[in-house]
């Protein structure tokens, strides 16, 4: 049996939702699980449709001594999920209790007299504090389990609960462990969110869950039905959410429980190998045959010989690669051509001006300088 403690110290955190619907995903997973209220302000009994005020057994009954674990477990509407409820009358339990001896394990007491192989899970939901309901749970259980919200306070808190954590496991509980922590409420659309996951993943590494749960409505919507997530409805992301979370703690990938006799995985049958090609036999010529061998042999040779010859003298012609250098075709300057004399230019002689020759006047008849 498996005794978790759901605890965180700051409220708001998702402590309640995660105890109700952590231990459904492990009751719909076939495991039989005991949801247990240790928060005097009973939300986890009212989250599974019961009223404090009026249940006649509860964990103060317990304390007190009034009364044993299995007759305050009560089935809820869930298959093979119990509840053992809570009163408001724990607020003044640490008062009441002040000078009993022993008062810090009483429920690891209550725990180790359920019966071998009641319940597989035993999941203890914590007030918001480290008093003396929740040191009887970090007693009681050997693993904890710490819901967180990705904010700057939900980082304050981690450090005062590793103390106290280290201090219970010094001198009251040495197997106690941390088992996970989950980021509840969760929006990966801030750059908050990724900053505050970072550096819890950066600080406690695998310890922080893959899963995470979502912010979803349906879940706070449960509750006020008296039911578990998968009664409201198991197709929401938050239900989802949940029932991932319950298979990685139980280390499944998948929602079956995990069994010896799951048939191994047929193997893929081996390609059948190519046959290989068969390989040319060479037959020796008889001895009595007349053998053309060293013939054909002088004639390679000989012209082996004759391609190296004609190789290294073209080598020692040529100049190196690293000297080659393209040669330049020189210019040739063509001669220029003989300018034609220029044909001198020859003057006109101008011809004489003929003289104006006096006109007679058209109308008169008589020359003008007659007039």
């Amino acid at each position: 049996m498996r005794r978790i403690a759901v605890i965180n110290q700051k409220g708001g955190v998702g402590k309640t939702t995660t105890t109700v619907n952590l231990g459904a995903g492990f009751a719909r997973l076939g495991r039989s699980t005991l949801i247990c209220d240790l928060d005097p302000q009973c939300n986890l009994t009212v989250h599974l449709g019961l009223d404090p005020n009026t249940v006649e057994e509860s964990l103060y009954e317990l304390f007190h001594s009034k009364a044993e674990l299995k007759n305050v477990a009560r089935p809820t509407g869930q298959k093979g999920l119990s509840v053992a409820p809570a009163s408001v009358d724990l607020a003044g339990l640490e008062l009441e209790l002040v000078h009993e001896v022993g008062r810090e394990v009483i429920l690891r007491d209550a725990f180790d007299e359920l019966d071998e192989g009641s319940y597989d899970f035993v999941l203890v939901d914590c007030p918001p504090s480290l008093g003396l309901l929740s040191l009887n749970a970090l007693v009681a259980c050997d693993e904890l389990f710490v819901p967180i919200q990705a904010e700057f306070f939900a980082l304050q808190g981690l450090g005062k609960l590793m103390d106290v954590v280290q201090l219970v496991r010094r001198r009251l509980n040495p197997s106690l462990r941390i088992t996970g922590m989950v980021s509840c409420r969760h929006d990966p659309s801030t750059n908050l969110s990724k900053a505050v996951i970072a550096d819890i993943k950066g600080h406690f590494g695998s310890i922080f869950q893959e899963t995470v749960i979502r912010r979803n409505v349906k879940l706070a919507e449960a509750p006020s039905h008296g039911k578990t997530i998968f009664e409201y409805d198991a197709e929401c992301p938050g239900a989802l959410d949940y029932l991932a979370l319950a298979q990685e703690l139980l280390g499944q990938k998948d929602g079956a429980p995990q069994s010896s006799d799951t048939p191994e995985a047929p193997q893929t049958p081996e390609t059948p190998k190519v046959p290989e090609a068969p390989k040319a036999v060479v037959e020796v010529a008889p001895a009595d045959e007349p053998v053309v061998e060293p013939v054909v042999e002088a004639v390679v040779e000989a012209v082996v010989e004759a391609v190296v010859e004609t190789s290294d003298a073209v080598e020692a012609d040529s100049p190196k690669a690293g000297d080659l250098k393209t040669a330049q075709t020189p210019k040739t300057k063509t001669p220029k051509t003989a300018q034609t004399q220029k044909t001198p230019k020859t003057k006109v002689p101008q011809t004489a001006k003929t003289p104006k020759t006096k006109t007679r006047d058209a109308k008169l008849g008589t020359p003008e300088n007659e007039k």
